[in-house]
This record gives structure tokens, sequence and C-alpha cells, in this order.
């Protein structure tokens, strides 16, 4: 029996949150951006994008398309808040979900979906379910693998539905550009494209023997995507692969190379990786550091030391020691600090005091943040630092390392 995969993508997920919640928006255009001054767009509304407005864009490049449109500053909250609904919307209908972002879910119906009709009459039903409850629309692709059902949802949006089966599969993904398909990425899309390869029919036409030289393993995986052939298996969170890394990155207010400045900046981004470390009761021995200068360029110097460690102060003292060790040669716009080589905490006590006071500290943080909020204690030196609401990551998920 063929596989029934549906890919549910939430239209304007942020933008749709903000308009629900202020029916005056509806019909207006609308874009969801960061509090930070410099912030860009990440969520315009699809009256907003008729004018041209893109993810991404400055605020000021949005009003030049857009004089009327209306920026709202995100609040995260709502939208893990959403998320979480919708998933108890979902496992009504099937276990097998993946929730691949806060607004993009994989589900597996196959042995479900003849309880409440056709494929497309229990994605109607999942449509309506969000709709009615939530009073957010959603599109939802419809095929027998993950790559033609985000394939699928991708070709008829918003508030929509399509299916890709066997028979309209070449006519659907023969025209698309190689560089609009989901699982290749902009350098590999450009190289293609300098190939004469523009979209996936002519990708097709292409040898595997050929592919395979120019990308390696990855060619193969070229080959099956132009042929529609790709994983099936919808990755449930039991089965989800645990992170790398745990990391966190702030953009400042203002460019700054004041050494001062960032090492304040640098122990509340290292409290943020320390708490999710110890939540999850992980530890690692390996601290990044990324730096954007305001001309953007950007770079990462890592440090690994032996022991594994998950405290605040032990991860602020390596990353500023790597930030010593960088001559800056323009103002800095971002820094992130991130922990990888990661493993679970064998902690059996300590031998000095010293760090068995700074553990039980971090320990107790740990409890009021969790139980009032990251703005209820803090470190002094970080009471005049202004903190912006974050916006939510893509890699976000509603449990595990990736819950933050």
């Amino acid at each position: 029996m063929n596989k029934v995969i549906m890919h549910i993508d939430m239209d304007a997920f942020f933008a749709s949150v903000e308009v629900r919640d202020n029916p005056p928006l509806k019909g207006k255009p609308t874009a969801v951006v960061g509090a930070n001054e410099r912030t860009v767009l990440v969520s315009p509304s699809y009256e907003a994008r008729s004018f041209g407005v893109r993810t991404g864009m400055t605020k000021t490049a949005a009003k030049k398309l857009c004089p009327l449109i209306k920026f709202i500053v995100a609040d995260s909250k709502k939208y893990t808040s959403a998320c979480r609904e919708i998933i108890k919307i979902l496992y009504t209908f099937t276990p097998y979900i993946e929730v691949y972002s806060i607004d993009e879910f994989f589900i597996d119906v196959t042995n479900s979906h003849h309880l409440f009709g056709t494929p497309e009459q229990t994605a109607i039903m999942i449509k309506d379910a969000i709709k009615n409850k939530l009073g957010l629309p959603c599109t939802i692709g419809i095929s027998y693998n993950k790559l033609l059902a985000k394939i699928a949802s991708d070709n008829n949006k918003p508030d929509g539905l399509f299916t890709i089966e066997e028979e309209n599969r070449d006519s659907v993904i023969g025209p698309l550009d190689v560089a609009s398909v989901w699982g290749i990425g902009p350098s590999t899309s450009k190289k293609l494209h300098n190939m004469g390869i523009r979209t996936l029919g002519d990708l097709r036409k292409v040898s595997y023997n050929f592919l395979h030289g120019r990308f390696g393993a990855y060619g193969g995986l070229l080959y099956n995507m132009s042929r529609g052939i790709g994983d099936d298996e919808v990755v449930t969170p039991d089965k989800e692969e645990r992170a790398k890394s745990i990391g966190h990155s702030m953009t400042f207010k203002e460019d700054t190379r004041d050494i001062n400045v960032l090492k304040v900046y640098l122990l509340e981004l290292s409290r943020k990786v320390a708490e999710r470390l110890r939540r999850e009761n992980l530890t690692g021995r390996c601290v990044a550091l990324t730096v954007r200068y305001k001309s953007f360029q950007t770079f990462t110097r890592q440090k690994s030391i032996d022991a594994f460690i998950n405290t605040t102060g032990r991860i602020h003292k390596l990353a500023c020691d790597i930030l010593k060790s960088i001559d800056l040669k323009e103002p800095v716009r971002l820094l992130g600090v991130s922990v990888s080589i990661l493993r679970q905490s064998d902690y059996k006590g300590f031998l000095f005091k010293e760090e068995e006071k700074k553990h039980k500290l971090d320990a107790v943080l740990d409890e009021i943040s969790s139980m009032y909020g990251d703005e209820a204690i803090t470190f002094a030196s970080l009471a005049k630092v202004k903190k912006h609401k974050r916006i939510i990551s893509p890699a976000w998920r509603p449990s595990g390392t990736r819950n933050y």
C-alpha cells in the first residue's frame, strides 16, 4: 500500500496569529518583526506579500514597497502556544507526527485516514478543525512521500489543498526551479544553474554517474529528487535525532567593540545555553563563539577542553577567553555562544567546594526562572542590559533540547 503523507503548512503563521487576535488588521498588509530597531521581517501577511514584501526584508525596504504596512512586534509565547494546540488537533487524526518547525508538520495517515474518508476528505477535516478551533488558515499537501507532500503544499497557497500522485507527479514537479525545491540549498542550485540545469525536469535528464561524480553521495539524492523519490518516514519525537549543539545568539541595538560590554552580553548568552544544557541533563566540552561585524562578515571560533561542563561561569569564561584572542576589526553587530560535543551528565559530586557552590547557585536560578520566567532573577551585571522579546527560532520544538 502506498503511504499517505501530508505536509501541513501554516499560512504566514506569526502574522495570522496576530491578525486573529486583532481583527481590525484583517485584510490589511501586516508583518511581524523583532523588537530591535534593526530587525527584519519574520512573517509578512499575504496582503503584504502582494506588494513584493518578503521575509528577511528590513522595515525600511518593506515600507518603500508598501507604505501602509503595519508592523507588529513578535510575541513568541503566542506562537508556541498555538503550535502546541495544532499538535493536539493533529493527534486526533494520527499518532505519527513530525514537528518540522513551529509552523510546519508532516503526518502519516496511511493507516488512519480511512476512519475519516479519503486522504482529501481527511485533509479538509484537519483544515476545518484548525480553522474552527484556533482561527488559523493552513495549506495541506498530500502525497506518498515527504518531498512530494512538501512540494504539493507549496503549489496552492494560501489556505489550499493539493495532491501529488504518480499520475500528475512529473507534470507538477518537472517545471519547478531547482532553487525552489526543499532540500536543494542556494549553493547547490547555483552550481546546477551554472551547469544549465534550471528545473527538476532538466535535472532528470542528467545521469546518475554524472551527478555522483560532481556532488558525491548528494548527487544520488539529487537524482532521486528529480524523479520524486524521497524519504517517506515521518520522524516522531521519540525518533528525533538529538541536537549536536546548543546555542543562543543576540543582535545588539547598537554595534560595539567595547570588550566589557561584549563580556556582559556573553554572560547572558552563556546563562541561556547553560540553563538548556542542565534542563536536558547534558554537558559539553567545546564552546564556540560566533561574531558578526557591522559589515555582516561572520565567523566562528571555538575552544575545546578535557572536562565536560554545563555551568554558566565556566561557559562564560571560555567564551570570554575566545573573545580576548580575537583582534576585532570592526564594531560587533551580533554574538552567539554554543556548546557542542555533548553527552549525558554523569554528575557524582564535586571535588572542590567552590565548584559545588556554583552548581547549586545555577540550580536555584534554573528553578526560579522555570517558575517565574527569565526576568525574575539575573546577575547584577545584566540588570541594565536591555532585553527584547525573543523571536522564536525555526528550530524550536515543543519538547527536548530545542524547546527554548
